[in-house]
C-alpha cells in the first residue's frame, strides 16, 4: 500500500554555542564514526519546533502539556460559569480531568504539607505526570463540567457523562499533539501515536568541546583594597555544521487530525496546516540552551525534502566518515554537502526510489553539488510545493470511524512509521 511520508534533512553551520546540554553543563555529544560529534537532542529540537508553532498556528490549535492542568480546565469553567467559585471549579476540574483521563488529580502531599506548615490556603490539585491536551479538548472538558455541576461526582458516575468525558479527551487533538503524540499513562486507549520522529542532530565532523572562562566586573567597586572581578566562572561550547534529520508519516497525521471540522473548510486543511507549520518550525527554530550567551542565531543553508511513498531514510550515513576541511580552507559545509550528494544518488539508486519527488533549499556557493537533488525553492516555495504535493496525494477522504466534528483518528490507522526508522 503507498503511504505518504515527508523527510527532511537540514545542513546547519552553528558558531560557538551550547544549545542542549547535559547534567553538568557540557554540550552534548555522542560517538559516530570511530568519533566525538556534537549533539543535540531530539527532545530539544521538538521543544524548539513546538515552541515555533506558537506563532505559525492559532492558539486553539495547539495544545498545553502541564501538571497544573486542573488550573487550566478551572479557569475555562469560570470564564464559562463566572458565578463559579475558584474552589468549586477546582474541584470539578479534577473530577472531570479523572474521568476523561483515568488519572488522579489531587493536591501534592509535599505541597499540602508545606502550606499546612506555613498557614497558607492548601494548594490546588495536580496530576501526577505531565498531561497534553489540545485547547479544544480543555473547552469541551469545561462545558461537560458545567454540566453537572450541581453534583459533579454524581453527574460523572453516570455511564454515558463519563464515556463523554473520555471521548472529549480523545477528539479533536492539537497540531502539536497530532505530530508528536501523547501517552496518558493511566488510560493506553486514548494514547496518540506520533506522526513526526525527530533524530538527534549530529555534526558531520569530529568536534571537541572548548571552554570559555569569564569574568564580570561588579559596578559599585571602586575601593582600591577590593580590586579585582566581581565572579568568575567557566561555560562550555563547541561549534559544529550538523546534521539534522525528521521523519513525517503524513497519514498517521490526517487519522491523529480528522478532516475539516468546519463546513467551509476543505477536507485536507487540517493536514495541510500542520504540515506547513511542521516544516517550516523543525526548519527555522533553534533549541534556546545559553542564547543569550552565544547569541548563535543561524538559519539552515541546506534543506532537502523528500516526499516517499514506501518508508523514511535518513541519510545520516554519509557522515559515518566524518567530514574533513580540505587544508586551508577551514570549512565542513562544502565537503558536508559533497558526501551528501554521493550517498544521496547511491543509496536512492540502489534501492530504486529516485522517483519520489524533491525539492531543495540552499543558500551560499558551498551547497551548490545539492541543486542535483530536486527542485530549488525558497522556504515559502517548499511550504507550498509540499503541501500541495501532499493534498494531491491523500485526496479528500473522511474518517470512516470517526465524524469530521470528532476530528480525531478512525480506529483503522495507518500503521506508525516502522521501528527502524529514525527515532
Amino acid at each position: 500500500m503507498s503511504r505518504t511520508i515527508i523527510d527532511v534533512h537540514v545542513l546547519q553551520t552553528v558558531p560557538p554555542s551550547n544549545l542542549n546540554r547535559d547534567d553538568t553543563g557540557t554540550p552534548k555529544t555522542a560517538v559516530y564514526g570511530g568519533v566525538r560529534r556534537a549533539r543535540v537532542s531530539s527532545q530539544a529540537w521538538k521543544r524548539a519546533t513546538r515552541r515555533a508553532f506558537q506563532d505559525l498556528l492559532d492558539p486553539d490549535e495547539l495544545g498545553v502539556r502541564t501538571r497544573r492542568v486542573a488550573e487550566l480546565l478551572a479557569e475555562r469553567i469560570t470564564a464559562l460559569h463566572p458565578e463559579t467559585d475558584t474552589a468549586a471549579a477546582l474541584t470539578m476540574a479534577a473530577e472531570t480531568l479523572a474521568a476523561a483521563t483515568g488519572s488522579k488529580i489531587e493536591v501534592p502531599r509535599r505541597k499540602a504539607e508545606s502550606a499546612k506548615r506555613k498557614g497558607e490556603p492548601e494548594p490546588p490539585p495536580e496530576s501526577s505526570y505531565l498531561m497534553f491536551l489540545s485547547s479544544r479538548q480543555l473547552d469541551g472538558l469545561a462545558r461537560l463540567a458545567i454540566e453537572g455541576a450541581d453534583d459533579i461526582k454524581a453527574y460523572l458516575k453516570v455511564k454515558a457523562n463519563k464515556e463523554q468525558a473520555r471521548r472529549i479527551a480523545d477528539t479533536r487533538h492539537s497540531v502539536d499533539i497530532a505530530l508528536f503524540g501523547r501517552m496518558v499513562a493511566d488510560s493506553a486507549d486514548i494514547n496518540v501515536d506520533a506522526a513526526a520522529q525527530v533524530a538527534h542532530a549530529i555534526s558531520v565532523h569530529q568536534v571537541e568541546n572548548e571552554s570559555d572562562y569569564f569574568t564580570a566586573v561588579d559596578d559599585q567597586n571602586e575601593r582600591d583594597d577590593e580590586s579585582g572581578a566581581g565572579m568568575i566562572g567557566t561555560v562550555d561550547f563547541n561549534s559544529a555544521t550538523l546534521y539534522r534529520y525528521a521523519a513525517l508519516d503524513v497519514d498517521r497525521l490526517r487519522d491523529n487530525l480528522g478532516a475539516g471540522l468546519r463546513a467551509d473548510q476543505p477536507l485536507d486543511e487540517p493536514v495541510r496546516r500542520a504540515v506547513r507549520a511542521f516544516l517550516h518550525g523543525f526548519v527555522a527554530s533553534m533549541p534556546t540552551g545559553k542564547m543569550n550567551t552565544f547569541g548563535n542565531h543561524t538559519l539552515p543553508e541546506a534543506v532537502l525534502v523528500t516526499l516517499r511513498s514506501a518508508r523514511p531514510i535518513s541519510f545520516v550515513a554519509a557522515f559515518e566518515e566524518p567530514v574533513l576541511a580540505p587544508q586551508g580552507s577551514g570549512g565542513h559545509l562544502r565537503g558536508a554537502c559533497a558526501q551528501l550528494l554521493t550517498h544521496v544518488s547511491e543509496i536512492e539508486k540502489a534501492y530504486e526510489v529516485t522517483d519520489d519527488p524533491s525539492w531543495v533549499l540552499r543558500a551560499g556557493t558551498a551547497t551548490e553539488p545539492l541543486a542535483a537533488l530536486g527542485a530549488e525553492v525558497t522556504i515559502g516555495g517548499l511550504l507550498d510545493r509540499v503541501s500541495d504535493a501532499v493534498a494531491e496525494r491523500l485526496g479528500p477522504r473522511v474518517p470512516e470511524a470517526r465524524t469530521a466534528e470528532a476530528g480525531t483518528a478512525e480506529a483503522g490507522a495507518a500503521a506508525p512509521l516502522p521501528a527502524d526508522a529514525p527515532a
